[in-house]
């Protein structure tokens, strides 16, 4: 079931993916309102939402313009439609102006508000605090409603899933529950009242997972992103007065923002490809000159943005493990290159269709490096690595790192479909690992040292067989969610001593 789920949700990008949760979000709220369930009618609805979507939308691209950026059509709806359950929807002229004034100033944000191509704060939450700045007081948060909770709940936690972002709604929901729990309880109501409260009249779970996890303006670390939803969520409950100011929800955020912002700033990326090369018949390279050097740490990953004509509904952005080792160098002197491997299909996403037939010399742009994967820094912890297909992109990076004569206990373990589907080969005869390949059929030609296995999967009883001594690795998993799954599952009967996994989706 959690391998189907994963291929249901994994065939949209992660952007599209929200933007149809909350387009699903606000049909019900039409159904609700039409329904006299909920306190404003059809056409406070309409009038509210239609006026975001026309000014975020040409704000979008009238800004876009004057900053000789990218419109991306997609982040102008997302930021519409969180600005329709932030702001009280009305049908009169005077205050939908004022909703017309946060569309604007949330869109200008993308661009004033940004540096090195990435905003600093939610765009959604600065219009809502500006509006508040000049006294036109609309953020009520009008999807606090308890009707709505166990539709909103359902589609956060699709959205925290899609996102790998479960820990961080959690910390965030937990304290704030707390914090809100606790409130309600000392001025006496019942623990039955202050749980409505908390979860049904309050943005908890709406902001946990729509608010929350906006990836431009989330920090690289995950200990980072918990910090600032341990942060976020206590702003968040605990009611403060700067003066006349009353700190929001929004207010809360831009704040946590801010101190996301203060752990490092993840900067816009140009990059120039310089070649492309086919990996094996199911996977391409493509090789990118930065215009200055990449910093990132080897099993993390880049994020791609690739405007192009007839996107299709995956969108236009990707996320790739990078596969180069860092350096600062390339052999011609300027900044190393940036390489990336990306799994191709007959039937490809229009995103991966754009790529393949990038000019050689176009610039792409790629909004900052990511991601958790990462080897443990003790020299002596055994390590068992186990990538499928495309998925060996990170291992190629790490192992890449290595220095030469390395002493490091590791052994990669690769399941592809057929020898040919085995990439990178001569970059892993290079590492100087033991490396044992998995192919459902018997399989040949593979440089020295390499080892092959002949299984229809890779089983528990296959993996137990291969690497005897689990129990005393760091197990570190990395392909699609389907193999994942899996292969976490056997390594944890297996006693392995821990395990971190990578979905690559492939779509």
């Amino acid at each position: 079931m959690k391998t189907a789920l994963d291929n249901a949700i994994g065939r949209v990008t992660m952007y599209r993916f929200v933007t149809i949760c909350l387009a699903a979000l606000t049909v019900i709220s039409f159904a609700f309102s039409a329904a006299k369930k909920i306190s404003y009618t059809p056409q406070q609805l309409l009038a509210t939402l239609l006026t975001l979507l026309v000014v975020t939308f040409v704000g979008g691209r009238v800004f876009a313009l004057l900053f000789r950026a990218t419109a991306h059509s997609e982040s102008s709806i997302i930021t519409a439609l969180l600005l329709f359950f932030i702001l009280s929807p009305t049908t009169d002229v005077t205050t939908l102006g004022q909703v017309a004034i946060a569309a604007v100033f949330a869109s200008a944000s993308k661009y004033l508000l940004a540096v090195r191509g990435r905003h600093i704060f939610n765009p959604a939450a600065v219009g809502a605090v500006w509006l508040a700045v000049l006294h036109f007081y609309l953020a009520y948060w009008w999807i606090g409603t308890p009707v709505l909770l166990p539709f909103t709940a359902i589609l956060v936690l699709l959205v925290l899933y899609r996102t790998r972002r479960l820990p961080l709604g959690a910390v965030f929901i937990v304290i704030g529950a707390a914090i809100l729990l606790s409130r309600s309880l000392s001025g006496g109501a019942g623990f039955g009242t202050a749980l409505t409260f908390a979860f049904g009249q309050t943005p908890l779970i709406f902001f946990a997972g729509f608010m929350l996890t906006e990836p431009l303006t989330l920090p690289p670390a995950r200990w980072q992103q918990l910090s600032v939803a341990a942060i976020v969520a206590v702003l968040f409950s605990v009611p403060i007065t700067i003066g006349s100011y009353s700190v929001g929800p929004e207010t809360a955020l831009i704040i946590g923002n801010a101190v996301a912002f203060g752990f490092g700033q993840r900067r816009g990326i140009e990059l120039v490809l310089t070649a492309r090369r086919r990996l094996t018949p199911s996977s391409m390279e493509y090789v990118f000159a930065p215009a200055t050097p990449l910093s990132f740490t080897p099993g993390q990953y880049l994020e791609l943005a690739l405007p192009h004509k007839g996107s299709d509904s995956r969108g236009s952005r990707r996320s790739f493990s990078i596969a180069s080792a860092p350096a600062v160098k390339s052999p011609e002197g300027g900044p190393a290159p940036v390489k990336i491997g990306i799994k191709v299909a007959e039937r490809s996403s229009s995103f991966k269709r754009a790529m393949h037939e990038l000019p050689i010399g176009s610039t792409v742009r790629a909004t900052g490096v990511s991601g958790d994967f990462i080897l443990p820094k003790k020299q002596d912890t055994p390590l068992l690595l186990v990538a499928g297909g495309i998925g060996i992109t990170p291992f190629i990076s790490q192992l890449g790192a290595l220095p030469p004569g390395h002493d490091r206990d590791v052994v990669l373990v690769y399941v592809a479909g057929d020898a040919e589907e085995v990439g990178y080969q001569e970059e892993l005869a290079a590492a100087g690992v033991r490396t044992v390949v998995v192919t459902k059929q018997q399989a040949a030609g593979f440089p020295a040292g390499f080892e092959s296995v002949t299984a229809p999967r890779l089983t528990g009883d296959v993996l137990a067989s291969v690497v005897p001594d689990i129990a005393r690795r760091r197990v570190y998993i990395s392909g699609p969610p389907g193999l994942v799954d899996t292969i976490s599952r056997a390594a944890r009967s297996l006693k392995a001593r821990s395990i971190a996994k990578d979905y690559f989706s492939g779509y």
